[in-house]
This record gives structure tokens, C-alpha cells and sequence, in this order.
């Protein structure tokens, strides 16, 4: 779905423009996106297999939600809502935490550059696995795994064609917030 965004310089810093999201990423123009990972007490983690018809990363696996942060829309509330679009969770922004910003360049090809920076947020899962509703023509399936296995498979990238290929510095980030809340 192509929607208008919010431009941000190399910094991050907005800039007061705005933009369709498919002209941005032709373009390369840096925007915000949300991350959110959700996790359960007892050290299980959410992922989500992109869906087959994703222009980037088709099938492979992920953040819990991610998506764009709309113009004009504050970050935790395109957090909430990417939540309730992709996995059909209400929750509230008091639930969140944010661990980090990340800044991410990814040219996939000439016409499609990603130049984002990723407000990431973790999340304690509060209903089960079977609530949750994924939106098909965003997400092929989801999973719990054990955190010690995210960690083994992305802070090596020991298996590059599964996951999307997030810094190795990304993915310890989230691997150790989420460590130290269980």
C-alpha cells in the first residue's frame, strides 16, 4: 500500500517534507519505521515470515510487526497500529519500550533503495499465540522461537537466506533487552 510519509535527513532529523512511501523508496529518501518484537516470560519470541509478494525479503523471517510511520503520525501510535494491522493485537503505547533507533541503507536494486531508520520497540506478548491474526497479504506465517535461538541464527547470520539480513549489532541489541526483562 503506497502511502504519504514523513522525509527525514541522514541524521534523522525531519525535514517538514513528505512523500508518497513507493516515491521515497525510489528515490532513496531516509523515513521512519517501526520495529516491534514481542517476547513471552518464559523467553519465547515472536517472528514473522514476510509474505511472498513483499518487494523486499520475500519469505524470509523477521521483526514480530515492522512497518512505515505515516506523515504526521507520531511513532508509538504507527507502533500500535502496525500491531493491530499485522497481527490483530489492540495494545497500548504504555506497553511498549523502545530500545533504539537504528539507521538502515539497503539498495535492493536501481528503483527500490530503503533508507530508513528503524524506532525499535519491545513488547511483552500478553495472550496467547492462537489470538493472534496475521494479515495475510503482509505476513506468510508466525512463530515463537526460543531467544537463544534468535540469537544463534542472527548474530552470526549463521543462516543469511532465512532471516532478513539486520546488522549483527541489531539483532544483539534486541537478543540482550529482552534478556534483561526476563
Amino acid at each position: 500500500m503506497d502511502e504519504m510519509i514523513d522525509i527525514l535527513d541522514a541524521s534523522g532529523t525531519y525535514t517538514g517534507e513528505t512523500t508518497l512511501k513507493s516515491e521515497a523508496h525510489r528515490q532513496g529518501l531516509f523515513h521512519p519505521t517501526v520495529h516491534i518484537w514481542f517476547y513471552r516470560a518464559d523467553g519465547m519470541v515472536l517472528i514473522q515470515q514476510r509474505g511472498k509478494d513483499k518487494d523486499t525479503y520475500p519469505l524470509r523471517w523477521d521483526v514480530s510487526v515492522a512497518g512505515h510511520v505515516g506523515a504526521g503520525e507520531a511513532v508509538p501510535a504507527a507502533a500500535v497500529r502496525e500491531v493491530r494491522e499485522e497481527i490483530g493485537l489492540d495494545i497500548r503505547k504504555s506497553e511498549l519500550e523502545e530500545i533504539g533507533v537504528f539507521k538502515a541503507v539497503h539498495k535492493h536494486r536501481s528503483d527500490l533503495i530503503d533508507c530508513e531508520f528503524h524506532h525499535t520497540f519491545i513488547c511483552q506478548l500478553q495472550v496467547s499465540f492462537t489470538a493472534l491474526k496475521k494479515l495475510e497479504s503482509e505476513v506468510k506465517a508466525l512463530k515463537m522461537i526460543s531467544l537463544l535461538q534468535l540469537a544463534e541464527e542472527t548474530w552470526g547470520l549463521a543462516q543469511p537466506q532465512k532471516y532478513v539480513p539486520h546488522p549483527a549489532s541489531y539483532y544483539k541489541t534486541v537478543v540482550k533487552a529482552i534478556k534483561a526483562r526476563l
